[in-house]
């Protein structure tokens, strides 16, 4: 099952193993560089189905750090052709992740802490949520007024047209992580009192919409979730099954379920498979495809979850980091016949 292909609109993926988006804070104004080719191409060669961007900020301000890829503008393109042509050509489909920060950009990478930054520590300002609510203590984000979300859903479709020039075949919505589209859905962060606080789901909806008018029938469009924010009277599976069945008609082929990231401090279950179940929920109670993430690092476990039926893509992130073959390795592990390239013949036993 792990190797069995899917087929997305027009768009085949060799096996269900997908490369979850990885921030690598290594871009200087939004740009790729060899860092990223090297990072990406190394599992499109290692047997990935899919190699997703890190999320990519559709504006300047929606980036988590100033060191975030982009696709804001024209001249960010050439660099990524490059990636995905590689990506093309050792039979992985290239797909990106397209997301805007929210009330938690302008921070520092992680390696530095983490933190938020000022405008002269190089940061950017002002940042923006639906309320002003912040997340960090100090770090207060400006509302968006009507015309300020106008201009975001304009920009995700602004960067998905980009992103088909650029050559990618699926593009990823990031509404999880207590990013901006997450925080417009979760009652924690949604304070307010417009059509966009008495319905939640209108940017997110908007955003799938826009998006799929520019992005091409014969695409498929993904949308990444955080299916719970793991806290009482936050944003939960039952409210998320509802926004998979509005975003399934509004041309969105696969919920990818993650969980949590809007609250400090959440409690948080962790452990292997622990947000497999919100992948099985979504994909029962809405009846779209679903990728399960977290902590997913055996070719068994990942094999499982297929043949049990709580989703139809894997998507791994940190196990990739430690192991870019981990599919050829999950084919020699369970006993499935794949193209290794050729360079790695060698290598094979």
């Amino acid at each position: 099952m792990l190797f069995d292909p899917l087929k997305l609109r027009d768009v085949q993926l060799k096996n269900r193993i997908a490369v979850s988006p990885m921030c690598q804070y290594s871009s200087e104004d939004g740009f790729a560089n060899d860092w990223h080719f090297v990072h990406l191409g190394s599992f499109a060669v290692g047997g990935a189905g899919t190699v997703f961007t890190e999320a990519t900020a559709v504006t300047p301000e929606g980036r988590i750090s100033p060191e975030d890829l982009g696709l804001w503008k024209d001249e960010q393109i050439p660099f990524l052709q490059r990636i995905t042509r590689f990506i093309r050509e050792h039979g992985a489909v290239p797909g990106m992740q397209l997301a805007h920060a929210g009330r938690k950009g302008s921070t520092a990478v992680p390696w530095a802490g983490g933190k938020p930054l000022t405008v002269a520590q190089g940061g950017f300002s002002p940042i923006y949520a639906p309320s002003a609510v912040g997340f960090y203590p100090g770090h207060l984000p400006e509302a968006l007024d009507e015309g300020g979300i106008a201009r975001i859903v304009q920009a995700f479709a602004a960067s998905a047209e980009r992103a088909l020039a650029a050559g990618f075949e699926v593009i990823e919505l990031h509404a999880a992580h207590g990013y901006l589209l997450h925080e417009f859905l979760s009652p924690i962060s949604n304070q307010r009192t417009d059509a966009y606080g008495q319905d939640r789901h209108k940017l997110v909806v908007e955003v799938a919409r826009a998006t799929r008018k520019k992005w091409p029938e014969r695409l498929p469009l993904f949308l990444r979730l955080s299916v719970s924010d793991w806290t009482e009277g936050g944003w939960d599976v039952e409210q998320s099954v509802t926004l998979a069945r509005r975003l399934k008609a509004e041309g969105v082929d696969l919920v990818d379920c993650s969980s949590g990231g809007n609250v400090p401090g959440a409690k948080i279950p962790v452990g292997p498979g622990y947000q497999t179940q919100f992948a099985e929920a979504v994909k029962r109670g809405a009846g779209i495809p679903t990728g399960a993430v977290g902590m997913i690092t055996s070719p068994q476990q990942a094999d499982h979850i297929l043949r049990t039926g709580q989703a139809d893509v894997v998507f791994l992130a940190r196990e990739f980091l430690r192991n870019p073959r981990w599919p050829l390795a999950a084919a020699k592990a369970l006993g499935v016949q794949v193209d290794w390239p050729k360079q790695y013949e060698r290598a094979r036993d």
